[in-house]
């Protein structure tokens, strides 16, 4: 009898893992977290997860001796190998289930990290004296660049979401899960109540039972 590979997810707290554990329950799968805590003054994963990837990061899955990095991989990854259905069959639905799975952290969460970073510049910007040079760079990186493609990004999202329950076909499949944090993200950075089609899809998954035990294994979690 062929005993089935260990899964354990390397979980840190307000990450992209947090997805992970939402597709680990709603396969039911058999698995193990374990938890790391990010860095309280400079927000870094603990040099811990180092020991389990080189590049010290989470989310990390390790299925038997495989050690797997990387959110859309790790998706795909227990899609292609536990969940088939999880992976839209028609070709219009596929291309589909492509591009979302690439568009998350290719195109949308770049902008949103970005004015993450220049915000926390802006208020850790000193002495006094500095702080209005600091904060007029800042907005104006913020105006020139990454606003407005975030903003045109999320316009894309939400006009198909207005239309779409799902990203991929009529069911729900792997690039709901892939999409989920920068949705999550968007709205802890930028609000709710601007994009009601991203809003009602952010409010349908955090209604699932599994991802609610996702976040009951996961402990601590800022954008649900």
């Amino acid at each position: 009898m062929t005993t089935s590979p260990e899964i354990v997810l390397h979980h840190l707290n307000n990450s992209r893992s947090q997805r992970i554990l939402w597709l680990l329950e709603e396969l039911g799968l058999a698995y193990t977290v374990k938890h790391y805590q990010r860095d309280a003054k400079t927000n870094l994963a603990p040099a811990a997860l180092k020991d389990v990837h080189a590049l010290g990061r989470s989310p990390v899955l390790t299925h038997g001796d495989l050690v797997l990095a990387e959110s859309g991989a790790i998706i795909e990854f227990l899609v292609d190998t536990y969940a088939p259905h999880l992976k839209p069959a028609s070709t219009a639905d596929l291309i589909q289930y492509r591009f979302w799975m690439h568009f998350a952290e290719g195109s949308l969460m770049p902008p949103l990290v970005a004015r993450l970073v220049l915000g926390k510049a802006k208020e850790k910007a000193g002495p006094f004296f500095i702080k209005p040079i600091v904060n007029k760079l800042v907005d104006g990186i913020i105006a020139a660049y990454y606003g407005p493609n975030l903003e045109q990004s999320l316009k894309y999202v939400n006009d198909y979401l207005s239309d779409h329950e799902w990203f991929a076909g009529d069911a729900l499949s792997g690039a709901d899960f892939q999409m989920s944090f920068p949705l999550e993200a968007m709205q802890g950075r930028v609000g709710k109540g601007l994009y009601p089609g991203i809003d009602a899809f952010v409010q349908q998954i955090h209604a699932r039972e599994a991802y609610q035990r996702g976040l009951e294994k996961g402990g601590e979690y800022a954008y649900a």
